[in-house]
């Protein structure tokens, strides 16, 4: 990875900060994004100090805010000249429903139209520096539903669980369709299942956000387990080429069948871009 430029979402805590770290300790400059300035400064210092490299810098956005997203992507494109990763990771579950400044329904405004809308803005970047990977964190939570078109946006009905399961199908129905539209470009895009891994995902305050994020202490795998995947995806030779698939332990296996719906795929491609107007980008 020397040499090398990557971005990684959600990269103060969790698997995001585990995934950069370790970008960084193979050579890469790693760009990093997150919410909060004083936990992306310590996540740096933090870096700084187990790597002994300084090839590591934080960029504040809120990802469910489109307007961030556009100045983020705005902020990456004026600082590197090249990109040759980018790991979509940031992601939460969210126990009410609530609505971004967009007025989206929070879980899908973050955990998809975020990769979306990123990922397009920075499309160029990356296929002027191919080959280049896009990694998108997904889940096992995907199986067992359906995306609701008529409910994107939850306002008839709402489950954080089944909202949380939506947006990680979405995940893959973009990768799905990324991966057709980049076909022959040098850009790959695959997606991952981490593993139940041990996160501040549960984004809640109060008890019920207590007792999840107890459990997860209590049951889950250490986020380093958890960031081999999306660390495997962005630097090994292994998947050089590969393309439009889904990996669990570093190794690539089926989806659910809704998740290779073609015509879904083709249809949310269309919905995210009139909710985020970044149509045009990535045809």
């Amino acid at each position: 990875m020397q040499g090398k430029v990557c971005v990684v979402t959600g990269a103060s805590a969790g698997i995001g900060f585990i995934t950069a770290r370790e970008l960084v300790r193979q050579g890469a400059r790693v760009i990093g994004v997150g919410r909060s300035p004083e936990r992306c400064e310590a996540a740096a210092r933090r870096i700084r100090e187990e790597t002994g490299s300084r090839a590591i810098e934080y960029l504040i956005a809120d990802l469910s805010s489109q307007a961030d997203i556009r100045r983020l992507a705005s902020e990456i494109r004026a600082k590197v000249p090249r990109l040759d990763v980018l790991v979509n990771n940031a992601g939460g579950i969210f126990l009410t429903r609530q609505t971004t400044v967009d007025g989206l329904e929070l879980t899908f405004a973050l955990n998809h139209l975020a990769y979306f809308l990123l990922t397009n803005l920075l499309l160029d970047h990356l296929k002027a520096n191919a080959p280049a990977r896009i990694v998108c964190v997904a889940s096992a939570a995907h199986r067992g539903v359906r995306l609701e078109f008529d409910d994107l946006n939850g306002e008839k009905r709402y489950s954080p669980w089944r909202a949380y399961q939506r947006s990680k199908l979405a995940n893959l129905l973009f990768v799905r369709e990324l991966a057709r539209r980049l076909d022959s470009s040098g850009v790959t895009v695959n997606a991952l299942h981490p593993g139940y891994v041990k996160t501040e995902i549960f984004r809640a305050d109060g008890i019920r956000g207590w007792i999840l994020r107890r459990a997860a202490e209590l049951f889950a795998i250490t986020p380093e387990r958890g960031a081999e995947t999306s660390i495997y995806l962005a630097v090994s030779p292994d998947v050089e080429g590969v393309s439009g698939k889904y990996f669990d332990r570093k190794r690539p296996i089926e989806t659910s069948s809704a998740a290779r719906d073609d015509e879904a795929a083709k249809r949310l491609w269309h919905v995210s871009e009139e909710l985020t107007s970044a149509s045009g980008q990535s045809s």
